[in-house]
């Protein structure tokens, strides 16, 4: 009975730990620090090129609210692992589910 409640606990560690908006965010929020401080170090002949618009500094910033987006939705609303198999069929009521 211990192993199988030990396994239910790392199953729902892992449903939290893998879902799909942490990773998401994660990579959004370490890109968007990368080419926010690529703008930010943007030499002249790079704003020339792209016609005086500091575009790595743009496209950082909105890659940062975009991942950060992600991480504040997964902490409003957070993951809810589905009940294990044997709670499932007593609140169906099904006794050929087991």
């Amino acid at each position: 009975m211990q192993e199988v409640e030990d396994l239910e606990r790392r199953s729902n560690t892992a449903a939290r730990l893998f879902d799909v908006r942490r990773i998401i965010g994660g990579l959004f929020v370490v890109y968007g620090v990368i080419v926010t401080v690529a703008g930010i170090l943007a030499s002249d002949e790079d704003l020339d090129k792209a016609e005086g618009i500091n575009i790595n500094l743009w496209t950082g910033l909105g890659m940062l609210a975009l991942g950060v987006f992600f991480l504040v939705w997964l902490r409003l609303s957070p993951t809810i692992p589905p009940p294990p198999p044997e709670e499932a069929a007593a609140e169906s009521g099904d006794p050929l589910v087991k």
